[in-house]
């Protein structure tokens, strides 16, 4: 019989939730921004900066720029690979975390301290806090807390420095107190072909008594119509699957497309959906009401954060806000400084707060266009340079183009991508257009690491269907819209799947049969 540690969870959480329903996030803003410019000021960063010269928000402002991913490999941390010790924050620096999706190639990496691993464990706790005060009466540490993630295995970079999935980082990570508790075990964590983790997770996760599941949304809904599949005996429902399961934590991609399915997952269970916004960077907020609410900034961890309009991003001096004066209703880009070392850092997220006090966001989009509906974070590069060599292999140049996610329709089947393309010579045969599409996911595969493990085996997404139209399509669809000529762009990721179905039908009266329907 496993020991029940709810309790001493629930003492926990009361500390904690009156420790933040008498938090001024403001304050608790200036000191964090405090203790991490005094942590860093012996750094290269912090001598480059002055960081023995800042006294508050506005002297961090006036010293430290806005930057991104690529201004700091550049700078500071390329020549130091793999010891970013020293560099923007002291060392050592345990693990990098490595994730796809960079204009400088197909790995970035994030430098993940030893205080970074410390908050994201209080990140995970305060999002457990959230869940008791919800459900006073749930038993979460009753079983097991079944973490669906990324492999474990990590690359040693050096002798003491790994690099990995952020997710595999934190399950090398769990506290000793905590591996009771937690579920799988080392072994299978390792396994980093997903097909084959499902096929040996599933089984044995039904002979344990889950009590929470965690993941991004996507994988999840597929891992458990294999559950289901696997055990039909037992129902489609989270209640025939794990019966005991209180908790369901999900984050990484857009809900939106999700919810319904979810809501029909925990159907008749005991369990409530609880959503987080987790990044490589840092743990920036969690749902602390309920679904659709909007996510609690995590104003006391680690983190300080900025918030700059979108608009205002390309202007010389954009306006940088914080949360003593953030607006409701604005559109920001989110910039994060850390205690792993990123400053005044541009994360890539666009939110909108719903509340001030105490901040509540909701995650809105992305500052450049990518495509992330399952999970597999393609950027703008990687598309462009995919369709170019799926053109030039196929001898048949594109006009225009645009791209957009097709879910699911009903449990069992996968999701993808459908390219809407406009040849210049007219729309190719049928052979043609496959081999287009061949090239086009052959080249995506080796752009981007994740793209790659959410294709191979078929399990995650399909392969990407092609939709070819006529020339002139994407010519009058802008013309119908008052978007014609000017600076106007056709926009090369579409997420509303009516949109998308809007161009590629637009002038279905010319359009040939070979189309891609």
């Amino acid at each position: 019989m496993r020991f029940d540690g709810t309790p001493l969870l629930r003492l926990y959480a009361r500390h904690r939730l009156r420790r933040l329903a008498s938090m001024r996030a403001d304050e608790a803003q200036r000191r964090e921004l405090m203790r991490l410019v005094s942590r860093a000021m012996g750094t290269r960063f912090g001598l480059e900066h002055g960081f023995d010269g800042i006294r508050g928000i506005s002297d961090f402002q006036a010293r430290v720029p806005i930057r991104r991913y690529e201004d700091f490999w550049e700078g500071w941390w390329k020549d130091a690979f793999p010891d970013f010790g020293g560099t923007t924050w002291p060392g050592p620096i345990p693990y990098l975390a490595a994730t796809s999706g960079t204009t400088t190639g197909r790995t970035k990496y994030i430098p993940v301290s030893r205080e970074m691993v410390a908050a994201n464990r209080r990140a995970a706790l305060d999002v457990l806090c959230f869940h008791l005060a919800a459900r006073p009466a749930s038993r979460v540490f009753g079983g097991r807390s079944f973490v669906l993630g990324g492999s474990t295995e990590l690359v040693e970079q050096a002798p003491g420095i790994r690099s990995g999935d952020l997710s595999g980082i934190a399950a090398r990570e769990v506290p000793l107190w905590a591996k009771p508790w937690y579920f799988p075990p080392p072994e299978l964590s390792l396994i980093a072909d997903w097909d084959e983790k499902v096929e040996r997770l599933g089984p044995l996760s039904l002979e344990q008594d889950i009590r929470s599941v965690s993941g991004t949304a996507s994988w999840m809904l597929l891992f458990f119509e294999r559950l289901a599949a696997l055990a039909p005996g037992r129902g489609p429902g989270l209640a025939g699957l794990y019966p005991h399961a209180e908790l369901i934590v999900h984050g990484g991609v857009d809900f939106a497309p999700y919810r319904e399915r979810f809501e029909r997952l925990v159907a008749g269970s005991r369990a409530e959906l609880r959503e987080v916004y987790p990044a490589s960077e840092g743990f920036v907020a969690a749902a602390d009401r309920g679904t659709g609410e909007g996510l609690r900034l995590l104003a006391d961890n680690g983190l300080f954060f900025e918030f700059v309009p979108v608009e205002e991003l390309d202007a010389p001096e954009p306006r940088r806000f914080w949360v003593g004066n953030v607006e409701t209703g604005v559109n920001y880009a989110i910039v994060l400084s850390s205690c792993a070392g990123v400053w005044a850092y541009l994360l890539g997220d666009t939110v909108r707060f719903v509340e001030r006090d105490p901040p509540r966001l909701l995650v809105t989009g992305r500052i450049s266009w990518t495509l992330s509906a399952f999970g597999e974070h393609l950027i703008g590069e990687e598309i462009e340079r995919a369709v170019s060599a799926a053109s030039a292999a196929l001898g048949r140049a594109v006009n225009d183009y645009t791209v957009g996610p097709v879910h699911a329709a009903e449990p069992g089947a996968l999701g993808g991508h459908l390219y809407v393309v406009e040849f210049a010579d007219g729309v190719p045969e049928d052979d043609a257009v496959a081999e287009f599409a061949r090239v086009l996911d052959l080249g995506l595969r080796d752009l981007n690491a994740d793209y790659r493990d959410h294709r191979v085996g078929r399990f995650a997404i399909e392969a990407p269907r092609v939709a070819a139209v006529p020339p002139g399509t994407f010519a009058a669809w802008m013309r119908s819209r008052g978007r014609l000529g000017g600076q106007n762009k056709v926009p090369r990721v579409l997420a509303d799947p009516a949109v998308l179905d809007e161009i590629r039908t637009f002038s279905r009266p010319s359009l040939s049969p070979r189309d891609g329907g």
